[in-house]
């Protein structure tokens, strides 16, 4: 089971994204559990994280992110901003397995 997580500004349009990112991973065979949470509560729901991801409106938080995952050994990266205006859950979670695998 990989755990993702996605991180945003509200979370309206990120928690459409998790549903098509684990629509994807259902075709793939892929066991996901993927959630989405406000950027600013980062660090309080990484345990068991694989990979943390935030969307592109919060991209700006990508240094503080990484000053927070970096040492839990949890690679994360900003969501590609079409990608994420496409709802594209394949290529989100083609993405994320990348990272995961690197």
């Amino acid at each position: 089971m990989i755990k993702i997580a996605l991180f945003c500004a509200a979370g309206m349009s990120t928690s459409l994204l998790v549903t098509k990112m684990e629509i994807a991973a259902k075709e793939k065979g892929i066991e996901v559990d993927i959630d989405a949470f406000p950027e600013a509560r980062m660090s309080k729901h990484l345990e068991g994280v694989a990979v943390a991801l935030l969307g592109p409106q919060v991209g700006y938080a990508l240094p503080r992110a990484k000053k927070i995952c970096d040492p839990l050994g949890i690679p994360v990266a900003v969501i590609a901003s079409v990608d994420y205006g496409m709802m594209n859950g394949a290529k989100v979670l083609e993405s994320a397995i990348k990272l995961i695998d690197k």
